[in-house]
C-alpha cells in the first residue's frame, strides 16, 4: 500500500469507523487528537490513545487552548445542561466551535505537508452534515482546493462515511471489527456523570438511536 494518511482521531464512533474505512484505501501513520479544554478531552484522549494503539498507529495531541478562550458554548463549560429535547439546528449550534472542522484539517494538512501524507482521513458523515455545515460535502470539497494551494504535498480530504448515517456507521464499524470498547462517544467527562457515557448528550442520542437500528442492538449494554 503506497498511499498514507493522518486521521483526525477524536476517540469517538465516527472517527474509529473512519479508521477502520481508510485502512483499506490508505497506510494510516499518524493520529491527531485536540484538547481545546472540551469536557471530556482527557477521556476523548485516552479513548483515542487506546484506539491508536489497538492499530499500532502513532498519536499525538494538540493542544488549542484559545478555542475554549473564545468560544461560548456548552462543551466547555462544566455543569452546564447538555440534554436536548430534539437534535436540530438549536442543539447543533449549542455545541459548535468555530471553525473547528476547518482548524482541525488546516493542521491535519501542515502534518501532511512535512512528513509527505497522501491523505487527511476525516468523520464528516451526512448524519451531522444536515445540522453541521462543516461535515458536508461542499465543506470537504472546498478544503482540498484550499490545500492545492495552501501546501506543496497537496494532500487529499478523505471522509470514508461522508453518505452515511449513524446507523451504517455502526454497522461499518463492526464489519471492520472496530474496537468498539475504546469508544468514547459522549460531550461529558466522567467527573460530570459518574459514567463513560451520560445518554442525555446530544453525541450519545444519536449513538444511543444509532444502535437500535443497527445489526447489534446489544451493544447498547456496552455504552449505556
Amino acid at each position: 500500500m503506497n498511499k498514507t494518511g493522518v486521521i483526525l482521531l477524536s476517540g469517538g464512533l465516527d472517527s474509529l469507523a473512519s479508521l477502520a474505512a481508510a485502512r483499506d484505501f490508505c497506510d494510516i501513520k499518524l493520529a491527531l487528537t485536540f484538547d481545546y479544554s472540551q469536557r471530556a478531552a482527557n477521556e476523548e484522549i485516552q479513548a483515542a490513545y487506546d484506539i491508536a494503539k489497538h492499530y499500532d498507529i502513532e498519536h499525538k495531541v494538540i493542544k488549542l487552548q484559545f478555542l475554549s478562550d473564545i468560544t461560548n458554548n456548552i462543551l466547555t463549560k462544566a455543569g452546564s445542561d447538555l440534554e436536548f429535547k430534539n437534535l436540530d439546528s438549536s442543539s447543533a449550534k449549542a455545541v459548535w466551535v468555530p471553525n473547528r472542522n476547518g482548524l482541525f484539517l488546516n493542521i491535519a494538512a501542515s502534518f501532511a505537508d512535512s512528513e509527505g501524507y497522501d491523505y487527511i482521513v476525516i468523520g464528516a458523515n451526512r448524519e451531522e452534515a444536515k445540522t453541521f455545515p462543516d461535515n458536508g460535502e461542499d465543506f470537504l470539497q472546498s478544503a482540498d482546493k484550499f490545500f492545492e494551494f495552501s501546501t506543496l504535498k497537496k494532500p487529499k480530504v478523505f471522509a470514508p462515511l461522508k453518505k452515511l448515517e449513524k446507523y451504517e456507521i455502526i454497522n461499518l464499524a463492526i464489519n471492520k471489527g472496530a474496537p468498539l470498547k475504546y469508544l468514547k462517544s459522549c460531550y461529558n467527562s466522567l467527573d460530570d456523570c459518574g459514567k463513560k457515557h451520560c445518554g442525555k448528550c446530544e453525541s450519545c442520542r444519536r449513538l444511543h438511536d444509532a444502535i437500535l437500528k443497527s445489526v447489534n442492538k446489544d451493544l447498547l449494554k456496552l455504552f449505556f
